[in-house]
């Protein structure tokens, strides 16, 4: 089983759902409060690989869901700026599991990558209706999308909601 350095926001449900599936399979899961880590551009820039800008963002940020930043319009270097001065626009979580870095929890790719597989019969089930859903995405969408076109937001007139219940702040 793997040790997973495992990058996110404290308390963010998703991130929870996540480690509880790398810990059902098996994998020590080491968690570091993403906000208040210190980066430096080469240290985070590590863990986007080859994929575009647009996908480094945290697309439930508020700055990004305001139009404030247009992740589409951005250069490597202005992105990498900006997430060291506001975290919270960075893309959750980042994992780090030997020499290889990774941003967000595509299931499919860290499944094929060090396995999903419940160790135990008995988290099967969570396992798999885990694996189920989006944990790609903020979690208080509840596996569907709200649109407000005014602010392009996927979150609508939802977010500001969950935001007051304390479930999800960004």
């Amino acid at each position: 089983m793997a040790r997973v350095i495992f990058y996110s926001k404290p308390g963010c449900q998703g991130g929870t759902k996540q480690k509880v599936l790398l810990t059902a399979a098996g994998h020590e899961v080491i968690a570091y409060n993403l906000l208040t880590e210190p980066w430096t551009v080469e240290r985070l820039r590590s863990f986007f690989g080859d994929r575009p800008v647009a996908e480094w963002f945290n697309r439930s940020s508020p700055k990004v869901k305001s139009g404030e930043v247009v992740p589409e319009k951005i250069d490597a270097e202005t992105a990498l700026g900006l997430m060291l001065r506001e975290p919270l626009l960075i893309r959750r979580p980042l994992l780090e599991i030997g020499d290889r870095r990774e941003v967000g929890f595509d299931v499919e790719k860290i499944d094929a990558w060090i396995g999903l597989k419940p160790v135990d019969e008995s988290l099967r089930e969570i396992s798999e209706n885990l694996m189920k859903q989006d944990l790609q995405n903020c979690s208080h969408s509840h596996g569907h999308k709200h649109h407000n076109q005014q602010r392009g937001s996927n979150h609508g007139d939802g977010s500001q909601q969950h935001q007051k219940q304390g479930q999800c702040n960004h």
